[in-house]
């Protein structure tokens, strides 16, 4: 990604083949977007005044989420609901956002959590890059069940949408560290295989 001489962002080929025409936009507008989610979460974490367990995370998540789906709305795309939680989708491409750590690390460390949600696996494996050989693969323990439910996320954000991974890092007091974006395919072992990424610039980020 390079700046273009009006302050946005020239996008590179892979972005335009994912988000045609609202590429350059979109580009410009998640660093901004992922600096005011910080700003809002380090607002809640002053007021909450904890030292351990801040809402600081949890706020973060949330508010990127809504963030993002606010540009999609003024980009004029869609939004989409899946189990209660907004994503963004333009050009048939829906945002995944992710902070993969609260300090810098490389990306290629990236691991989702023992803990994440199902909704979150079932995004990645639905709608993330899968081998050639088969829509999605099944780990040795999942249950017809669940299978079957890796469809109902078809349903709720589209069976031709595609992920498109947005991970940064970012902690309460230094704020975002590094965005990348790019297609992620989600390992059985928690870990990702990047089939390609790039790094955005991170915003200047205001305080609430």
């Amino acid at each position: 990604m390079s700046a273009s001489d009006d302050g946005g962002i020239v996008p590179s080929d892979w972005a335009v083949k994912r988000f045609g025409r609202q590429a350059g936009r979109l580009a410009a507008a998640v660093p901004v977007q992922l600096a005011r989610a910080h700003a809002q979460a380090h607002a809640t974490h002053l007021t909450a005044r904890l030292k351990k367990r801040s809402p600081y995370g949890f706020t973060l998540a949330e508010a990127v989420r809504e963030k993002l789906a606010d540009t999609a709305r003024e980009l004029g795309e869609s939004v989409r609901d899946v189990r209660g939680y907004e994503y963004a989708v333009i050009n048939d491409h829906a945002l995944f956002p992710f902070r993969y750590a609260d300090r810098p690390k490389p990306l290629d460390r990236a691991r989702l959590p023992s803990d994440a949600s199902s909704t979150r696996r079932r995004l990645l494996r639905a709608h993330g890059p899968q081998p050639p050989e088969a829509l999605f693969e099944l780990e040795e323990d999942m249950t017809t069940e669940e299978y079957l439910k890796l469809h109902e996320v078809f349903e709720e954000l589209g069976e031709s949408t595609k992920l498109v991974c947005v991970f940064f890092t970012a902690d309460v007091e230094s704020g975002i560290h590094v965005i990348h974006w790019g297609e992620a395919h989600l390992e059985p072992g928690r870990t990702f295989t990047w089939l390609h990424s790039e790094q955005l610039p991170v915003a200047v980020q205001p305080f609430e």
